[in-house]
């Protein structure tokens, strides 16, 4: 297996309804909201790649009729070859049981002989708050004026009972507000004359994302988000030997890349990239 070349997306996550992954409980006051978005060191709420990784794969399975957390490590399997052999779940570790699964894929791999392990050509790097958003929010202004937390804001959640129409646990959920912008960046490592159509797989998960949603809660309306502003640049091993920055081969949006002429200009900037 040999390394060609890397494909480098940018773009912006865009939160068009509320956006809630999850974080740890503590950073709230008794009393407080619950269900607190997860935040960095400074307290700011960010999209862990993780998660992005995570949800594209799931849904990369369910859409090739998988059924369970794909393990073949065949070399056709786009799954297995995107995300890698011993990839973790598709969400992240939170339960001795996600660690429980995630040590028996691992076993599967291993221990069957004719199952070949293969890595992951797939990176995701956690999606920072964008520093427009950010300032916005810390002086709100804008959609953010009336943002009752710094970052984040609380939203009541009921459940009712549907023969007495009561409410029944009431608990306010925290989630990152509508409208707010996460820079996304994402790599997809060229190993094989063939990766094209392990590419045009993980275009794929990534339109699918926009339909479905990110984080918590989606059936009840969160995490609706696209990626604008996408950007991809092809990066050779030419480029990182001579320092140069690579060949951008898209710039809009998911839904206008036009795949086989992509593809056409990765095979003419690196030959032995068939597809």
């Amino acid at each position: 297996m040999k390394l060609y070349g890397k494909l480098i997306f940018t773009a912006q996550i865009v939160a068009v309804t509320g956006l809630s992954i999850g974080g740890s409980k503590t950073d709230v006051e008794i009393g407080g909201i619950d269900n607190n978005v997860i935040k960095d060191a400074a307290g700011v709420p960010y999209i862990p790649g993780s998660s992005v990784k995570g949800k594209m794969r799931s849904l990369l399975e369910k859409s090739l009729g998988k059924t369970e957390v794909c393990k073949c490590s065949q070399r056709d399997c786009p799954v297995c070859n995107i995300f890698g052999t011993a990839a973790s779940s598709n969400k992240n570790i939170q339960s001795l049981q996600d660690i429980v699964d995630k040590v028996e894929r691992i076993k599967y791999a291993s221990s069957n002989k004719n199952i070949e392990s293969l890595p992951t050509r797939l990176y995701v790097r956690d999606a920072k708050l964008n520093a427009e958003t950010r300032k916005l929010m810390e002086e709100k202004e804008g959609p953010f004026s009336e943002l009752e937390l710094t970052y984040t804001e609380g939203k009541w959640e009921n459940k009712i009972e549907r023969l007495t129409s009561k409410a029944k646990h009431p608990r306010q959920m925290e989630r990152v507000p509508a409208g707010s912008r996460f820079d996304f960046n994402m790599v997809f490592n060229l190993l094989d004359p063939d990766d094209t159509e392990f590419l045009k797989h993980t275009i794929a998960a990534m339109r699918l994302l926009e339909d479905d949603y990110l984080g918590g809660n989606g059936s009840r309306g969160y995490g609706r988000i696209p990626f604008e502003n996408l950007s991809i640049v092809l990066k050779t091993v030419a480029d990182y030997e001579q320092g140069t920055e690579g060949k951008p081969i898209y710039s809009g949006t998911l839904a206008d890349i036009q795949f086989e002429n992509m593809k056409q200009v990765i095979k003419e900037v690196i030959p032995e990239v068939e597809g």
